[in-house]
């Protein structure tokens, strides 16, 4: 009879000596002991002889690095951890970088992305659950990240550093719906997602205020006198565009208006009247802000959500909201007004008057036939700031695209185009699909906001590029995967009543 060996894992006491003696002074007895003294006494004395000898900053570098050791380790080990800080450094991250902290901390979400897709295997690994890769949204995703990866071949292109440098925005970061699809596994972290995200919202829209009515800190004003171009784009009839800690005021207005509609769809679901009260407040403040930015693109986002809105909850109580809204839309759009906020407002729903639509209509006819000649497009990266950064002279560089769906057609052409329309078509028919076919009413409410999101950014699409900048292109990822995990909580939960 033959006997097969069984290989077992290691051992503590299987380790070499030092192995054993470090787990014992560090792991075991935590550092309480005369080893341990010794380590932390020298720790002591080096820390402070390096502030004394090179400064605060060192000091700083040394507990900085200490604290990213673990919170790198936390984003690996606990990915929920990790989602949290990357949602937060989503919507902090340029008010970071205004703060004047020398780090590339774009490439720092870019790290913390990647962290989680390795922590995503390795779960994977302990928890096998490949079926988030079937279904028509995962397929789409996967489509559309391959397709841009292709084009680091595109013939056309004039750079592939414009390449390296998009790749990130556009593709890499759609990844991550495997990892919020994943991750979000129980109704109580979704509910912490969703309670995050309107709290870093009221903070944003809380500093739009205090830019408003108290004024610029000194690094804002450093950074918007830095650039004439900064100065002719923000300040208008006599009236600075507030951006709050985002990036810019589209970025500040966008987000402004998805959380409107989510605290919209939210008070539609069963909850306590003092919780539909506080959202309703939370929705009047992002709406304020929003007009604070002077953004039109984003002023026309919410009555299109709105439209979305009345069509998936459709009843007496909604018409007669739908009719009350309209009405008052209507009249703040035709009432004289002297206000600037006001005005730029009334001016969104007047395109035929607003010179730079009609400057943007003729730059999109003027590009037409490029489009129809490059089926693939002049490369990822070919327009705006990385084409004027790696190809400089070249005829895609001097093109402002000026929309999220004129630059796909422009580098990725009408091939990438008809994906990217695919990819929205799907999102929104299997979100749809899953409104109607959700028992939970919870569910069936999340569901409801996410895809009023989705609906509102792709919009807002048009006349801005609204998905490729922060926070937008990470909470677009995390509506579209929220859609998917309504459904499949639902089907869970349904499953357990059953059984």
């Amino acid at each position: 009879m033959e006997i097969h060996q069984i290989s077992t894992p290691s051992s503590p006491d299987s380790a070499g000596p030092v192995r054993r003696y470090l787990r014992r002074i560090f792991w075991d007895e935590k550092l309480q002991n005369i080893p341990g003294m010794l380590f932390l006494l020298l720790f002591s004395v080096g820390f402070g002889w390096a502030n004394a000898v090179f400064g605060l900053k060192v000091g700083v570098l040394i507990i900085a690095a200490l604290v990213g050791v673990l919170v790198l380790y936390g984003i690996v080990a606990y990915p929920k951890f990790g989602i949290i800080i990357l949602l937060m450094l989503a919507i902090f991250v340029f008010s970071i970088i205004r703060l004047g902290i020398n780090f590339p901390w774009g490439t720092a979400v870019d790290g913390v992305e990647i962290l989680l897709m390795l922590g995503f295997f390795i779960s994977q690994k302990k928890n096998p659950n490949w079926k988030i890769l079937k279904g028509p949204v995962s397929t789409i995703i996967v489509i559309w990240v391959f397709y841009n990866f292709l084009q680091v071949g595109n013939p056309t292109a004039e750079s592939r550093l414009a390449w390296v440098y998009t790749i990130r925005s556009v593709a890499i970061v759609m990844l991550t719906y495997f990892v919020f699809v994943y991750q979000i596994n129980t109704i109580q972290f979704l509910r912490l997602i969703l309670k995050l995200w309107l709290g870093l919202s009221v903070i944003g829209a809380l500093y739009g205020f205090k830019q408003e009515f108290i004024g610029f800190s000194d690094a804002e004003n450093e950074y918007l006198y830095s650039d004439p171009l900064i100065s002719d784009l923000l300040f208008i009839n006599g009236h600075w565009r507030k951006f709050s800690i985002f990036s810019d005021p589209v970025a500040f207005s966008y987000h402004m208006v998805v959380s409107t509609l989510l605290c919209v769809g939210l008070i539609s679901g069963d909850l306590k009247m003092w919780k539909k009260v506080v959202l309703g407040v939370m929705a009047v403040i992002f709406v304020m802000a929003m007009l604070y930015s002077g953004t039109r693109g984003a002023y026309v986002l919410l009555p299109g959500g709105l439209i979305m809105f009345c069509i998936l909850k459709f009843s007496k109580k909604i018409l007669v909201f739908a009719v009350f809204a309209f009405s008052l839309t209507v009249v703040l759009v035709l009432m004289p007004t002297s206000d600037p906020t006001l005005f730029r407002f009334q001016s969104a729903f007047k395109p035929s008057d607003d010179a730079s639509f009609n400057t943007r209509a003729i730059n999109q006819k003027r590009i037409q036939p490029f489009i129809q000649s490059h089926p693939f497009g002049g490369g990822l990266g070919a327009t705006g700031v990385w084409g004027v950064r790696f190809a400089p002279n070249s005829y895609l560089a001097k093109f402002p695209p000026d929309s999220g769906y004129v630059r796909v057609a422009v580098e990725l052409g009408w091939v990438g185009l008809f994906i990217f329309c695919c990819l929205m078509f799907t999102i929104l028919k299997v979100g749809i699909d899953n409104y109607f076919q959700i028992r939970n009413p919870e569910l069936k409410t999340y569901c409801l906001c996410m895809l009023l999101i989705v609906f509102a950014y792709n919009l807002g699409n048009y006349p801005q590029e609204a998905l490729v900048q922060f926070p937008a292109n990470i909470y677009f990822s995390l509506t579209i995967a929220i859609i998917s995990v309504t459904r499949i909580l639902d089907q869970r939960e349904r499953k357990r009543l059953t059984s």
